[in-house]
Parts: structure tokens; C-alpha cells; sequence
């Protein structure tokens, strides 16, 4: 192990912070305010330049982007024989909120993210721990790498976490979830068929959903019905469905 992380570990001040995370990470970390940043919600955060605030939001979408590639190639290749719909549905299982909540807490992600206890009864807390993971893969990239992000997320998150086979005979209808939660709560849902932006594809579905006229959740895919589950999903996750 180089000198620095051996530093970090045994004598640096922040050290006990640095085992916390080698634990649950299983390996150093080189630049330890990425890992802070990522479980700093935004509800703690300050602005730091234009209003842009010190929070997990930007390494939460590099963390989303970097995820949703690892698990394609391993589903590319885990079903050769598969068309495009199978894949998508079968990788937003397994990015889905939910699961991604499940992940962080038996990573134990809730004794390091830094939120407001304000926050406690609110429904946006439903995200709070799939978010601070998605920011740490986020983190891990910006410093590692990409080879050794992807590495990391085979060997200590997919293989021994995730059973994709069992997912992959799972429904998670969140159209119907969102629909029934509707109608308990009396309010009224309305899927929207809206234009492409500028250069998209015409065979390209925009799908927003509404909930008692407000934009609740947005999809993008090439079948309506797989645009109206993405935007369903997305709706779900922000009511805290």
C-alpha cells in the first residue's frame, strides 16, 4: 500500500473517517472531500458560486450515468439473445430507486449522509439513500477511474448484492403503483405524450406525467409503453411511493 494511504489510515486526523469508508469500500480513498461531497444532501449544503451549492446533486448525476453503463455491458452480455426492450426494463429494475435504496442501507450509507433532521417525515426522503449512492459511484470515478469504478461495482456491489435473475422475474408495474396511489390520495394523473426536443429521434416517445397538473415524472424511450413506465417510476420516487 503507498505511503499516502497508509498515512490516511493510521495517522492522519481524519483517519477514523478514512477506515469508515476503506471498510466499507474495500479499499483507500485518495481524495476524501469527493466521498464527503457525496453524502452531503443538499438540505445541509451552501452555495458556493452562482448558486450552485456544495451538495451530492452534480456527483449523483455522474454517479447515475457511470452505473447505468456498468450494468448495460452486463447485461449485454448476460443476454446475448435479448432485444433492446428486455434490457432496458431489466436495467431499471436494477437502478431503480428502490433498489438502489435497498443497496445503500446494506452498505450502511445511512451512518455517513449528512441531511437536515427536518427532513425526517418529508416524502423526498424516500430518495435520500439512493441518491448518496448513486453520488458515491460518482465520487469513486472522479477518483479512480473508470476501469476500477467498474471493477468496484462488479466485485463488491453487483455479484454480491444484486441477484439479476430474480429481478429479471420481478414486475415492478409502477404505472399501476402510481394510478392507485392517485386514487387513495384523490388526485387526478394524466400521462402526456409530448414533442422531441430539437434533434431527437422521431421514433423517439416523450412521455410527462401529471399529477393534479403538476410534472411529476418524465420518459424517454422507443416504445410509448416503456416512456410511460420510466415516467411512472420517476413519479413514484418523487412522491415517495
Amino acid at each position: 500500500m503507498p505511503i499516502s494511504r497508509l498515512y490516511k489510515l493510521y495517522i492522519s486526523p481524519n483517519r477514523k473517517y478514512v477506515k469508515t469508508l476503506k471498510n466499507l469500500l474495500g479499499f483507500v480513498p485518495g481524495n476524501l472531500s469527493l466521498y464527503r461531497l457525496a453524502f452531503r444532501h443538499k438540505s445541509v449544503a451552501q452555495s458556493v458560486k452562482k448558486g450552485v451549492k456544495n451538495s451530492n446533486e452534480r456527483l449523483e448525476f455522474l454517479g447515475d450515468a457511470v452505473l447505468g453503463s456498468v450494468v448495460a455491458e452486463v447485461l449485454f452480455k448476460l443476454y446475448p439473445y435479448k432485444d433492446e426492450g428486455f434490457l432496458t426494463e431489466l436495467r431499471s429494475k436494477i437502478v431503480s430507486r428502490v433498489n438502489l435504496n435497498q443497496l445503500a442501507r446494506k452498505l450502511g450509507l445511512e451512518q455517513l449522509i449528512e441531511y437536515d433532521n427536518r427532513m425526517v417525515n418529508s416524502t423526498r426522503q424516500s430518495s435520500l439513500l439512493g441518491d448518496a449512492f448513486e453520488a458515491l459511484i460518482g465520487a469513486v470515478y472522479l477518483d479512480r477511474g473508470y476501469d476500477f469504478t467498474k471493477s468496484f461495482l462488479l466485485n463488491r456491489i453487483i455479484k454480491p448484492h444484486i441477484d439479476i435473475h430474480t429481478l429479471e422475474q420481478t414486475e415492478t408495474n409502477f404505472k399501476s403503483k402510481l394510478i392507485e396511489w392517485c386514487q387513495r390520495h384523490g388526485k387526478d394523473v394524466l400521462f402526456e405524450l409530448t414533442a422531441n426536443q430539437e434533434g431527437e429521434s422521431s421514433k423517439l416517445f416523450t412521455i410527462h406525467v401529471n399529477v393534479d397538473g403538476e410534472i411529476m415524472g418524465l420518459g424517454k424511450e422507443f416504445s410509448k409503453k416503456n416512456a410511460e413506465k420510466l415516467a411512472a417510476e420517476k413519479a413514484c420516487e418523487a412522491l415517495g411511493i
